[in-house]
């Protein structure tokens, strides 16, 4: 017996890339000579190394090779080169309704993955009710999986992944899916797991439950690890070099999505993000003043009484705040050209994570969006305050000698 669950030593994950499918048939005819691929590294020379008992978080873009790594430990994937040493009976969620027949029923998907993990039927038995009660979609359990919301999909397959009574818990970025009520029923399992003793890693874009569940952490970066070590540390130094990066302005008509568009009447045509010294920003500290700076050309000056929207959301879309000029009583310059306004939030009271900001235009009852653009700034919020949910409300705490004390 090792006291470790999990020992990676300089496993290397590669992929041979072709320009043009004739380049593959071309080289495979010629072996020894002219080689005509690139080689990609999903991965290349990790190690990793998590004892028995600990929850250890890991961070990084999208295509740092975090999945790669994960499916390369549950067995999923095999790796170009390198070794690995596994202890203990693994149950992973990685993608979203992987290892579920989408023709059986919940019911049956249940003991598909069970025998899938070698257990017997008997066993399956035995979880099969616990099974079904945390995952808390009634009468589906019995429907199709393919008749399922993506909702439903990840309670059923969190339920079969907490049930079975794994050594190894593995759970990738799949609770973003989940409502809210469910995320907290899993954070709760999460420490029930953690406190019995178990081994889980945890894959989360969400810098808060990292910090919150994680002793140590690790942080890849295009397939290698750039750092390891106390949480804390490790995903401060993370958030800086999202910070260096300033995704604000890298792709933003890539990712923004205009929902509703009216260009003859309006558009917004900028909004930014400014620290209280009027300078663009895309990281802040918690409890700083934040301002929202929104540029937008009026075509059409008729319209009575516009209303200014902006909403803000969590990385997994939650919606934490929306305001509107109208709930405020405010009016909004309205006149051929262009025109700016700003919002400001005196202090910023969110724990430390990504968000991003909507910004609207709406008629004068804000029902009827004139422009409505989506994750139209990102902003990521740092800061040491671990808590729970997603706003720190200012509060102070204090000792009461006498019962009759106001």
């Amino acid at each position: 017996m090792t006291e470790y669950a999990i020992r990676l030593k300089d496993i290397t994950k590669s992929y041979n890339m072709y320009a043009k499918p004739s380049d593959r048939f071309r080289e495979a005819l010629n072996p020894f000579k002219k080689s005509y691929h690139d080689v990609f590294y999903a991965l290349k020379n990790v190690n990793v190394e998590i004892k028995k008992g600990e929850m250890i978080g890991f961070v990084g873009e999208n295509g740092s090779g975090k999945s790669t790594m994960l499916k390369i430990i549950t067995g999923v994937l095999t790796p170009t080169s390198g070794t690995m040493e596994i202890e203990g009976k693994i149950s992973a969620l990685l993608e979203l309704g992987s290892g579920f027949n989408p023709e059986y029923s919940g019911y049956e998907n249940i003991y598909l993955n069970g025998m899938v993990l070698g257990f017997s039927r008997e066993e399956v038995d035995e979880m099969v009710d616990d099974i079904i009660e945390f995952a808390d979609i009634g009468d589906h359990i019995y429907q199709p999986v393919k008749t399922y919301s993506s909702g439903m999909f990840v309670r059923l397959a969190f339920a079969v992944a907490i049930n079975v009574n794994p050594d190894i818990l593995i759970v990738d970025e799949a609770l973003a899916v989940g409502d809210l009520e469910f995320q907290l029923k899993c954070m709760e399992k999460f420490t029930e797991i953690k406190n019995s003793g178990k081994t889980i890693l945890f894959v989360s874009h969400d810098i808060s439950s990292i910090r919150r569940f994680c002793d140590r952490s690790y942080w890849l970066k295009n397939g290698e690890v750039v750092e390891y070590g106390d949480t804390m540390e490790v995903t401060t130094n993370y958030e800086n070099f999202l910070k260096k990066k300033s995704v604000k302005t890298v792709d933003r008509n890539k990712n923004q999505v205009e929902r509703f568009a009216a260009p003859d009447i309006v558009d917004v045509t900028k909004a930014e993000l400014l620290d209280k010294n009027k300078n663009p920003v895309d990281m802040l500290e918690q409890g700083e003043k934040l301002y929202v700076k929104v540029t937008y050309e009026v075509k059409d000056d008729t319209i009575k009484n516009p209303v200014l929207g902006i909403a803000l959301r969590t990385v997994d879309n939650f919606y934490v705040c929306g305001l509107n000029t109208l709930l405020d009583g405010i009016k909004i310059p309205w006149k051929k050209g262009e025109n700016i306004f700003y919002l400001e939030y005196e202090k910023l009271g969110l724990l430390a994570g990504e968000y991003y900001f909507d910004v609207a235009v709406f008629e004068e009852n804000a029902t009827v969006p004139l422009v409505y653009k989506t994750k139209y700034m990102n902003l990521f919020v740092s800061g040491s305050y671990i808590g729970e949910g997603i706003v720190v409300l200012d509060h102070k705490w204090e000792e009461r000698t006498h019962s009759n004390e106001i």
